[in-house]
């Protein structure tokens, strides 16, 4: 940065470089939608809630109008995904898989 401002961070999931622009949602739930809604297609999301992951990724359950019910699409729209800190272990009812296992 041209301060001089140096983040540290960790990388999980996709291994490869990235670009985008920078977006910020600051939403306490709902960020298994929010990765998947195509306003975000190409897009780097800043989740602004401190810990993503406690209740992992529910599966892929369509509703009475044959829409899924748990995403915005079919597949992940986001480029890139910043968060604060991430739960490896996920516990809620509705938990299929956790985000490093998701497509």
């Amino acid at each position: 940065m041209r301060d001089g401002s140096i983040w540290k961070g960790y990388s999980f999931g996709y291994s490869k470089s990235i670009s985008g622009e920078v977006v910020f949602n600051t939403a306490m739930v709902g960020y298994p939608e929010s990765l998947t809604v195509p306003s975000y297609k190409g897009q780097i999301l800043v989740l602004t809630y401190p810990s993503i992951g406690n209740y992992g990724v529910p599966s892929n359950i369509m509703d009475e109008n044959k829409l899924l019910k748990y995403f915005g699409s079919s597949k992940i729209q986001i480029s890139g995904l910043i968060i604060s800190n991430y739960s490896q272990f996920e516990s809620h009812w509705n938990s299929n898989t956790n985000y490093i296992n998701w497509y």
